[in-house]
């Protein structure tokens, strides 16, 4: 059995690139299981989700903790220490990241020391679709790295996406980006340790009562150290000599993230901006321009 665990960001699409993943084996002769895990369903925020890949069937259930094959749809996600997307990947196991980084520099910044394979496929989705939904294309890198077919993997792509794009247009440049970045990736031979056995994973709570089996807040409200800035995929840069400093972007940001300078300019506060662009759709004088976030890190940014 192949264990795959997807980590994105609300939006990203972590979700649709698990099931499609999981049609498309069953397209191609095999048993699958795919599901997501996610709390207060929010954009921008870390998710993950599973795929099971069998030959027999597949009689395991719940969370996926010692997986094969790790796909990160967002860099960012391997510096969070809540997200930690490589716990528990198995000796020998391969992780897919993201990043317009190559393999060696992606392995030598984070300290990774298993197999990494990397493709920028929010450039190839912002270049082919015109929008950073990654769903199809992460997908297409995890069946090529399992080695689905690519006529399996078409048919389940074509199958999940067309129940959630109406637009035929829209489909047709999914699927063609889809299968540019299939193809882009060359196939891997797995060899991991199966080190989940039968009965391990089943575990005995004894009964307590609720003093000590209910779970007690007793730390102040952390939100404030929670930094947000690295869910971008865009950043608002103010153009001044067009800025007619009506507040407007002030006054429409959900999250309070654009303040005024000394001389009267608004600018972001790139620690927590998400990089909704709200700010550039509600600009009266279009004197905000939307940047590519290439290496989010906070506090970073033109101002």
């Amino acid at each position: 059995m192949l264990r795959l665990r997807f980590h994105g960001r609300g939006g990203q699409g972590a979700k649709v690139a698990s099931r499609v993943l999981g049609t498309a084996a069953f397209l191609d002769g095999y048993n699958a299981q795919d599901f997501p895990l996610y709390g207060a369903e929010k954009r921008g925020a870390p998710i993950t989700a599973f795929t099971r890949i069998s030959r027999e069937n597949i009689m395991e259930r719940g969370v996926i903790s010692e997986p094969d094959i790790v796909i990160v749809m967002d860099e960012t996600l391997l510096s969070d220490p809540q997200a930690m997307p490589l716990s528990g990947l198995k000796k020998g196991g391969i992780i897919f990241v993201n990043t317009p980084n190559s393999p060696l520099e992606t392995k030598e910044r984070y300290n990774i020391a298993d197999h990494v394979i990397t493709l920028d496929i929010t450039k190839i989705s912002l270049d082919m679709i015109g929008n950073p939904v990654l769903s199809g294309l992460a997908a297409a890198v995890a069946s090529r790295i399992v080695g689905i077919g690519e006529d399996a993997f078409r048919g389940a792509v074509e199958k999940e996406l067309s129940g959630i794009i109406s637009d035929r247009e829209l489909l047709v440049k999914n699927t063609e980006a889809a299968l540019y970045c299939y193809n882009a990736i060359m196939p891997v031979q797995i060899k991991t340790a199966e080190s989940i056995r039968e009965g391990e994973n089943v575990i005995t709570i004894p009964f307590e009562i609720a003093l000590v089996s209910s779970p007690a807040i007793n730390a102040t409200g952390n939100t404030p150290l929670r930094r947000t800035g690295n869910w971008r995929v865009f950043r608002p840069v103010w153009d001044y000599e067009v800025c007619t400093r009506c507040m407007t972007c002030v006054a429409r940001c959900p999250d309070g993230c654009i303040h005024v300078n000394e001389d009267g300019y608004p600018y972001a506060d790139y620690d927590n901006c998400k990089g909704c662009l709200i700010c550039v759709e509600e600009c009266p004088a279009k004197a905000i321009n939307k940047v590519r976030e290439m290496h989010s890190r906070s506090g970073e940014g033109d101002r």
